[in-house]
């Protein structure tokens, strides 16, 4: 099997490359070379997406039998139909990583892999979606860039060549956002942890490592595709979430359980000061059942906390990104709310 990457070098699309080697595959990326190192036995092919002569230059270098697109999360639609028109010929099929953010009920409503997806041509440029500064109502900027990308991918390929794949939270060894490295070294530090809303609320992370075996089993395989990835609905929670930080880091921390009402009043952001948090209903309730049918399988969240804090033990650095710098609590803060607390 021969696949082409875009990416390659950083957590998923690393981890994707990772395990295409390891199934003895013939892997090429495509990438700037200016994120994370290249993995060793690959072939490394240099360039620009958004460039027409970059990505005629990896044309020439095919055919190949897939292509798993790992790297587009912040390109225009636009882009993303000129690098697939030009691999049309080249590969038999395209698995392209999306988002659940390209969902017009996201995060709201209970979500399936039939559900609307949000406007976005497949030829949009990046302003389009974009909202005006202090606009009222969320930001689907985002999610309409996404969709976007996905109708680019079935104007060049078609439904028949295409595996569409939504993930929700993606965590574990590499992770460049600090979500979970923020709640491992917020354990490992002690005291009085900041715990945000009901420690019953379930919550459905996927490990990277999942994710990248998926999307080569998707990139092996024929026909349409489109499927939601995340845990089993209700097998975690953020209580046991954050316990298992406790246990894992040794450490002798107390969380103490901030009420959903009392951090909105307190003005904390959702999903990045308290990674993971979220008031919204539909945020952790995302039906992923098409893709375990098609042979998906999430690992115990309590693995992938494990590896991370192994990882991050053994003096694991990210690919600096600048999403990294909105995720955490400022410890003085957090000090101020547990003091409001009475804790």
């Amino acid at each position: 099997m021969r696949i082409l990457v875009m990416g390659g070098t950083w957590f998923l699309g690393k981890a994707v490359v990772e395990g295409a080697l390891l199934r003895g595959w013939q892997v090429t990326t495509f990438n700037r070379g200016r994120s994370g190192a290249d993995v060793p036995g690959v072939r490394a092919w240099r360039g620009d997406r958004t460039d027409r002569g970059d990505l005629d230059s990896l044309a020439a270098q095919g055919p190949w039998d897939a292509v798993v697109d790992t790297s587009a999360s912040e390109m225009a639609p636009r882009d993303v139909l000129l690098g697939t028109q030009l691999l049309a010929d080249r590969t038999s099929r395209y698995v392209y990583v999306s988002t659940v953010s390209v969902y017009a009920g996201w995060p709201d409503e209970r979500l399936t892999a039939d559900s609307l997806i949000l406007d976005g041509p497949a030829d949009a440029d990046e302003e389009y979606g974009r909202m005006p500064a202090g606009a009222p109502g969320p930001n689907l900027h985002y999610g309409r860039q996404k969709a976007g990308a996905e109708r680019a991918v079935l104007a060049a390929f078609g439904a028949d060549r295409s595996a569409i794949l939504r993930p929700g939270v993606i965590l574990g060894p590499g992770e460049y956002v600090g979500r979970l490295p923020y709640w491992l070294h917020r354990a490992a530090l002690g005291g009085p942890i900041l715990a945000p809303g009901n420690p019953g609320q379930t919550i459905q992370p996927i490990d990277v490592r999942d994710v990248a075996q998926f999307l080569l089993d998707q990139a092996a395989s024929s026909g349409p595709a489109v499927h939601n990835l995340a845990a089993p609905i209700g097998r975690d929670t953020m209580g046991s979430f954050l316990a298992s930080c406790l246990d894992i880091t040794g450490s002798r921390g107390e969380l103490v359980w901030a009420p959903d009402d009392f951090l909105v009043e307190q003005g904390v952001r959702q999903w990045t000061e308290l990674p993971l948090w979220r008031t919204h209903a539909g945020v952790w309730q995302v039906d992923a059942s098409s893709a375990v049918e098609a042979g998906f399988q999430s690992r115990p969240l309590e693995d992938t906390v494990r590896d991370t804090w192994a990882w991050l033990s053994a003096d694991g650095r990210p690919v600096p990104h600048p999403r990294a710098a909105d995720h955490g609590l400022d410890p003085d803060k957090e000090q101020r709310l547990l003091a409001a607390m009475g804790a």
